[in-house]
C-alpha cells in the first residue's frame, strides 16, 4: 500500500487524482496547517482499522484511559 499526503487545498483542487488513489488501494493522509486531519482510505481499509481496536479492548490489554489522555494531549496540546 502506498501512503500519500495531501494539504487540505491540494485535495480539493485534485480530488480525482486522490479519489484514484483510493480506489487503487492506497491510502491518503489529509494535512491542514501541517497538522494531520484526516485520512482518505479505501472501504476495506476502514473495516481493518475498526477490528484492530476492537482486538485490543476483547484482548483485555486496552487502557481506557490511557487512550483517553493521549488523545486529549494531542488535540489540546497539553504536555504528557
Amino acid at each position: 500500500m502506498v501512503e500519500a499526503t495531501a494539504t487540505a487545498t491540494e485535495m480539493k483542487n485534485n480530488f480525482g487524482k486522490y479519489l484514484e488513489m483510493v480506489i487503487r488501494g492506497n491510502e491518503v493522509i489529509i494535512t491542514k496547517n501541517g497538522k494531520e486531519i484526516g485520512r482518505f482510505i479505501p472501504k476495506s481499509k476502514s473495516i481493518s482499522y475498526l477490528t484492530d481496536s476492537l482486538t485490543g479492548i476483547i484482548k483485555d490489554d486496552y487502557d481506557l484511559k490511557e487512550t483517553k489522555r493521549k488523545a486529549l494531549n494531542s488535540r489540546y496540546a497539553l504536555s504528557d
